[in-house]
């Protein structure tokens, strides 16, 4: 998962997209490495760019199949982070390498960011095998 969202570094942003030929969120950029990792995943959709609630993330990540691990909990690559960047946004990092790969609609792209998260990290969750 990490290596294609490092892969997908430059691909323009777009609320509720979900192709990087014509732009991703951050959802969009989840479930694109998800896909492959070949995990199948429903993404929502339809959501607007502030608002819902940490417990309905958190319920629809576990009915992914994703486990949720605390927020000081040590990250690994290819980890779903779950930030938040304002008291009225959600937004997911993916774990790569030393920093995380997100889609960031301030920039208009998918870029990589060195080093520690740059919001307060809310979750991490983790595909784990049962």
């Amino acid at each position: 998962m990490a290596d294609k969202a490092m892969a997908l570094c430059g691909a323009r942003f777009c609320l509720h997209g979900r192709d990087e030929e014509t732009g991703l969120d951050c959802i969009g950029l989840a479930q694109k490495c998800l896909l492959a990792g070949d995990f199948e995943c429903d993404a929502p959709n339809g959501y607007s760019i502030r608002g819902g609630s940490e417990q309905s993330i958190s319920a629809f990540m576990a009915e992914t199949g994703f486990t949720r691990f605390a927020p000081e909990s040590e990250l690994c690559e290819g980890d779903i982070i779950l930030v938040r960047p304002s008291p009225v946004q959600w937004h997911f990092l993916i774990r790569a390498g030393d920093g995380f790969v997100h889609a960031h609609a301030g920039l208009g792209k998918v870029v990589f960011c060195p080093g520690e998260a740059p919001w307060p990290i809310v979750a991490i969750f983790r595909l784990t095998e049962d």
